[in-house]
C-alpha cells in the first residue's frame, strides 16, 4: 500500500511544496514526486511505497550493495571503489580517539566493511533489511547479521560505534530508528552517517536525472542543515562534517546514463572533478557528506 505522508519528517510542518519529480531508472521507470518542507526544507519522497511494497524496487542486478556483482562497468567501478574506500571509513572511525571497540552497521549489504572491521580487531554486529544480502555477509564473512527489526533487542550503550554508509535515506521509520540510536550508543561512542547531499554541483547540474536521488529507495534527500536539525530534535550533535572523495565520479557516471543514454566517462569525469573542486571551497558543493556525531551533552 503507498504511504502519504502529512507532516515533515523532520521537524512536522504539515507544509510542503513539489519540489522535482524524479524517475526511477533502476527497475520500474515509473515517476515520483520529491516534496520540500516550506519550515525546515527538508526534501523527501512523496508519496512512497510502504514497507511492504518497497523490497520489489530493490529486485535488481543493478542494486549492487545487495548482489555483490561484477558485472558491467558500473559495478566494476563500484567494486573497485569499495574495496578503497573501507579502509577510509575504519580510520574515519578510529580517528575519534579511544573506543568501546564494538560497531553496528545499520544496512551493512553483504558485509564488506563489517568484515574488514572484523578483522582489524572490531566486535562487530549488522542489521540488513535484505534476505539474500544477509546470507551472503553471514556466509562469506561469519558475522553476525540480523533483521533491522532486531534493533530493539540490544542492550543501552551496547556500541562504541554505529554506522551507516548510505542507508538513513532508506529508513520508513527514520525518527525511532534515529532514537534507538541515542539508546544504544555509549557515552562516548560515536555514529557516523554518509548520505547523499541534494544541494551538491553535480546534482544541480543534472537535475532529475541525478543519480542519487534514486527514488523511490530514497525516501529522503538530505541538506546539511537538515541532518543537523534532525539531529538535535533526538539527543544528537553534528561534530564534524566530511566528504566522500569517490562519490561525485561514480554517481556522475550513473548520472550520465539516466540522462544520455551511456555512461559517458569523460564528461562523468568532467562533472566529478567540478564537484570536488566545489566541494574544497565549499563542504556543500559535495555529492555526499559523512556525519561525525555524538550525543549532546
Amino acid at each position: 500500500m503507498t504511504e502519504h505522508l502529512n507532516s515533515c519528517p523532520v521537524c512536522g510542518n504539515q507544509n510542503f511544496h513539489d519540489y522535482l519529480e524524479c524517475e526511477d531508472f533502476t527497475v520500474t521507470r515509473a515517476k515520483f514526486m520529491l516534496k520540500k518542507c516550506d519550515g525546515c526544507g527538508f526534501v523527501f519522497t512523496n508519496p512512497r511505497p510502504s514497507t511492504g511494497e518497497i523490497g520489489a524496487y530493490y529486485k535488481s542486478e543493478d542494486y549492487i550493495s545487495h548482489t555483490n556483482s561484477n558485472k558491467g562497468l558500473k559495478n566494476k567501478a563500484y567494486q573497485w571503489v569499495r574495496k578503497r574506500a573501507i579502509r577510509s571509513k575504519l580510520n574515519m572511525i578510529e580517528d575519534q580517539g579511544p573506543l568501546p571497540k564494538t560497531l553496528l552497521d545499520y544496512g551493512c549489504g553483504t558485509g564488506e566493511f563489517l568484515g574488514y572491521a572484523q578483522e582489524s580487531g572490531w566486535l562487530v554486529k549488522g542489521l540488513e533489511l535484505d534476505p539474500d544480502a544477509r546470507a551472503r555477509g553471514v556466509m562469506k564473512h561469519k558475522i553476525d547479521v540480523k533483521d533491522p527489526s532486531q534493533l530493539h533487542s540490544f542492550s543501552d550503550g551496547q556500541f562504541g560505534a554505529i554506522t551507516m554508509w548510505h542507508v538513513m535515506e532508506h529508513i520508513h521509520d527514520l525518527v525511532p530508528t534515529i532514537r534507538e540510536f541515542h539508546r544504544i550508543l555509549s557515552s562516548e561512542g560515536v555514529m557516523i552517517i554518509a548520505v547523499p547531499n541534494y544541494k551538491a554541483t553535480d546534482a544541480d547540474y543534472y537535475g532529475s536525472y541525478w543519480a542519487a536521488y534514486d527514488v523511490p529507495r530514497h525516501l529522503y534527500h538530505f541538506s546539511k542543515s537538515s541532518v543537523s536539525l534532525l539531529m538535535e530534535k533526538n539527543g544528537f550533535k553534528v561534530k564534524a562534517i566530511h566528504s566522500l572523495f569517490f562519490d561525485p565520479f561514480y554517481i556522475s557516471l550513473l548520472s550520465e546514463k539516466y540522462k544520455n543514454g551511456w555512461s559517458n566517462p569523460f564528461k562523468a569525469g568532467w562533472i566529478g572533478l567540478k564537484t570536488t573542486l566545489d566541494g574544497r571551497k565549499n563542504i556543500e558543493a559535495n555529492s555526499s557528506l559523512v556525519y561525525i556525531i555524538k550525543k549532546s551533552s
